[in-house]
């Protein structure tokens, strides 16, 4: 599995804590089953999908510090989740590029928002890169 699959599976996990408020450890049990993940992959999906539920308060916080004119509640969904993952990375995993932290989100929200949603995440992307220094 690739990164770009592993980021999915994070993305898919985020989505569900959104709506029910604590992990899963079930899901995260399934999805790990693919034979294809490498060690790495399980590693990453382990690290991320943690470390967003345990820090989500403040990357929601961060989230919406540059969401100007929206209530964090009231983004769309999946748009919530690539930005909340996008934090995450930007702030505590300072080996991935933000470059490649921006353009997996846009990505997500290109596959499982509507069309015009990659702008809007796209430009709070840019805000955090720079809070977080990494721009």
């Amino acid at each position: 599995m690739s990164r770009r699959s592993a980021r999915e599976a994070v993305f898919k996990l985020v989505f569900e804590y959104l709506f029910y408020g604590e992990k899963n450890e079930t899901t995260l049990e399934i999805l790990k089953t693919d034979g294809s993940l490498t060690a790495d992959d399980k590693a990453y999906i382990d690290r991320i999908y943690n470390g967003v539920a345990d820090n989500f308060s403040e990357l929601k916080s961060m989230v919406a510090k540059y969401a100007v004119g929206y209530d964090a509640d009231r983004i769309y969904k999946p748009d919530l989740t690539a930005l909340v993952i996008a934090a995450y990375e930007l702030k505590y995993e300072t080996e991935i590029p933000p470059a490649v932290v921006a353009a997996s989100a846009v990505e997500l929200v290109k596959r499982y928002s509507d069309e015009k949603s990659f702008s809007f995440v796209n430009g709070i992307l840019s805000t955090l890169i720079k809070e977080t220094n990494r721009g």
